[in-house]
């Protein structure tokens, strides 16, 4: 499969960021101290390790579908291509967006299939999709997405819980029902070229868009910017670790309580830039209708946050459809015009430029 096939391990002299690991187990057996590991990961970083989440074999069977995928012919590839009003689901191919507002081009390409899609199948909710992804819509794709969901459902669960709000409050903001941006997407970054410094954004700064993130990958590649610094860092893979993060729906919901931080992806450092890098991501995103907005009304704990906020920070006045959309169409590179574009894709993030 993608990305296991006798690699170099991961550098020991290259800056890196540790971050705290979860366990899914202790997680679902309601552990307190598991419990408050997570709340700190969730409220100063946003990322996390979560071990025990029980999806490796759902996730290496994704890594075969990806690979049968990235193999098509071009052509056949770009029938399916996501296009450039907003929508995120389908392929996209290298150099289709935007990495800053220098218009610098990203050089992964990737399937993203939605989760409405996985789950409805043999219908169809959001689009078509190229034939080896149906061949695995059923055994492989569904089966990771259910996965996905239950570690994500869990997870947001236990933080509602935190924010002191009504249990299932979460839940009826990400409705299984409704259609939304949730997706998972396999990712393919070639190995770096020789002279490309290491430092150039495969996949360019930002904050994720929706609420949860559940990320594998087998090289390194990932760097965040913690809040308070101007260094990006590495993220070490751990084997049977997958990596949890943030997106800005959740800091919105919470008033700010809850983080989602900027990273981005670089080629993997040092021996393994020589390697493809795949990565595999499901993401978690609120329904399509639901405003992004502090649930203040619903958690005393979150309406203090607001309260000592600036006015109307949170109140972004928009759909999760809109701002998910927005923040898609204005990366593509074919709607471009200038920096002012890169910047009407932003999110949360804490520093403005998003380099």
């Amino acid at each position: 499969m993608p990305g296991l096939h006798n690699l170099p391990p991961f550098p020991d002299d290259v800056p890196t960021h540790p971050l705290l690991v979860v366990d899914f187990e202790l997680i679902k057996k309601h552990d307190q101290a598991e419990i408050d590991k997570l709340w700190k990961a969730a409220t100063e970083l946003g990322f996390w390790y979560l071990k025990n989440h029980g999806a490796e074999k759902e996730a290496d069977e994704m890594f075969e579908m990806g690979a049968e995928t990235m193999k098509l012919p071009l052509e056949e590839k770009m029938r399916y291509e996501q296009g450039d009003e907003g929508m995120s689901f389908g392929y996209k191919a290298a150099g289709a967006n935007a990495t800053d507002e220098t218009g610098a081009l990203d050089t992964v390409e990737f399937i993203n299939v939605a989760k409405d899609d996985a789950l409805a199948w043999p219908n169809k909710v959001h689009r078509e999709y190229p034939s080896t992804v149906n061949a695995r819509m059923e055994n492989t794709i569904k089966p990771f997405v259910q996965k996905s969901l239950d570690v994500n459902y869990t997870l947001l669960e236990v933080l509602g819980e935190k924010l002191g709000l009504p249990k299932d409050a979460l839940k009826q903001v990400h409705l299984l029902e409704e259609p939304s941006g949730s997706e998972t997407r396999v990712i393919k970054n070639p190995p770096r070229p020789e002279g490309m410094p290491e430092d150039r954004a495969a996949l360019g700064a930002h904050t994720d868009f929706g609420s949860l993130s559940f990320l594998h990958n087998r090289l390194g590649g990932l760097q965040v910017m913690v809040p308070g610094t101007e260094e990006w860092q590495y993220v070490r893979p751990i084997p049977g670790h997958a990596i949890c993060n943030l997106g800005d729906a959740m800091t919105i919901f919470s008033g700010g309580i809850l983080r989602s931080n900027l990273h981005r992806v670089v080629p993997p450092p040092k021996e393994q830039g020589k390697y493809e890098r795949w990565s595999l991501v499901f993401f978690t995103r609120p329904g399509n209708s639901v405003v992004l907005r502090p649930l203040a009304d619903q958690s005393p704990i979150i309406a203090e946050a607001v309260a000592k906020a600036p006015a109307g920070k949170y109140e972004t006045g928009q759909t999760s459809k809109d701002w998910f959309a927005r923040r898609i169409k204005y990366q593509r590179i074919k709607n471009r015009t200038g920096p002012e574009s890169w910047r009407a894709s932003r999110g949360t993030e804490h520093k403005p430029s998003a380099y």
